[in-house]
């Protein structure tokens, strides 16, 4: 056993893998720990979802990763809880003892505590969510392909994409083009005029935190894209068959997918630290957890303010906070002085669906079929790997020539 300095980080999302790349060569002993054995690209998911990317295309192998980092190491299981006292991470495959440790662990599904939507709308966070809604999509179709009710069909040709976020737009725009474009041609019987696509949103426009011009041109896309489009809509209830607004409206619906919020993952209650609003963790501006020098929270699962709000929960915050973090361990592990995370906003974007996309970067905003070619080349170069980058070009390229979705499978997957 090295007498190293030993950094135990928990979760191989978008920051728990950039800290463990950075701490690369360095005098440390680094052992990444997640349930399971490869990393997620989760801004693509909504792809799987709509049929149009496999999964295996957004995930990558950690160990695949990490097999020339010669201080790594990567243990597949489940953190049940962390003594930050004795300096443990307590797994379901034994004891982690650790000298600092980095908390990565990412956020869940916000339900806000009701229950029939946690029971019965569709969320999407992991690949086994979109293949879900894949499946679940898929399946709606060939039961309205032979539905002679007409009400009972209208209610499982009825999409209902729940949060104006870049999830929610994406995944209407996604939708309604796999429907008009791909699925009218396999479902000859169904006349996709009936066929329904809403986004919904409890503030007064889609897409919120983004500059007003942006938020227009993609509620102008989604509509042109015949998705109906409805802000300051809040839902009530929805119990599998029927969507119940807070407004008495009902909306009778076989599909409700959820991306109306996150929180922080639920291990966050089992690190004995504080806890803050939405589950998250308060961090110094170091990062580190108050009272606990050694144990780094970054990413969702951190709350830290700026200008008097909270940072965004989005993968550059957590990519941004993993360089200081790592660069924060080796300062400790090196006796100097830990710097102060400051988060440099590099913008944000969303595409709607082929030529149609809404990009804000270093304070230039566009949008159209520019901001959707940016918004591809950005995604493209962020995946990991060269087959990955590969096979999704060759996917996007097919579907945008040909009108088509690569993966129109109903499987156990």
């Amino acid at each position: 056993m090295s007498d190293k300095p030993h950094v135990v980080i928990i979760g191989a999302g978008f920051g728990g893998m950039r800290v463990a790349k950075r701490l690369a060569g360095k005098p440390v002993r680094v052992t990444l720990i997640d349930k399971r054995n490869y990393h997620l690209f989760q801004p693509l998911l909504y792809q799987v979802a709509t049929a149009g990317i496999s999964p295996n295309e957004i995930a990558y192998p950690v160990r695949a990763i990490f097999r020339s980092q010669k201080n790594f190491d990567f243990l597949m299981t489940r953190v049940t809880s962390v003594d930050v006292e004795k300096r443990v991470v307590q797994t379901e495959e034994g004891p982690v003892p650790y000298d600092y440790l980095v908390v990565a662990v990412g956020s869940s599904v916000n339900f806000y505590g009701n229950a029939s939507l946690e029971q019965n709308a569709l969320p999407l966070k992991d690949i086994s969510d979109a293949v879900r809604i894949r499946n679940h999509v898929l399946r709606m179709f060939e039961l309205a392909d032979h539905e002679t009710d007409a009400g009972r069909r209208q209610a499982l040709l009825t999409f209902v994409a729940v949060g104006g976020g870049p999830t929610g737009v994406e995944s209407a725009g996604a939708l309604s083009e796999l429907i008009r474009l791909v699925l009218r041609r396999d479902y000859r019987a169904i006349n996709m005029d009936n066929v329904r696509v809403i986004t919904m949103e409890g503030a007064p426009m889609i897409l919120p935190g983004f500059p007003a011009s942006l938020q227009a041109a993609a509620r102008k896309s989604l509509e042109k894209k015949r998705v109906e489009v409805r802000v300051e809509t809040k839902v009530l209830d929805y119990d599998g068959e029927k969507l119940t607004l807070e407004n008495g409206e009902i909306i009778p619906a076989r599909t409700v997918l959820w991306s109306a919020g996150v929180c922080a993952a639920s291990l966050t209650a089992k690190l004995g630290l504080d806890m803050g609003r939405g589950g998250r963790v308060p961090v110094l501006p170091t990062l580190q957890a108050a009272g606990h020098p050694n144990v780094f929270v970054i990413g969702d699962a951190a709350y830290l303010e700026e200008h008097g709000s909270p940072l965004p929960m989005v993968a550059q915050v957590a990519m941004q906070q993993a360089q200081v973090a790592a660069d924060n361990i080796l300062a400790a592990v090196g006796n100097r002085p830990a710097r102060e995370f400051r988060y440099r906003n590099m913008g944000m974007m969303a595409t709607i669906g082929r030529n149609a996309a809404v990009a804000s970067v270093f304070g230039v905003n566009f949008s159209g079929a520019l901001a959707w070619v940016v918004w591809l080349v950005i995604h493209l170069i962020a995946l990991i790997g060269f087959r990955n980058r590969l096979i999704v070009l060759i996917d996007w390229t097919w579907s945008y020539f040909f009108y088509d979705r690569a993966v129109r499978l109903i499987t156990r997957e």
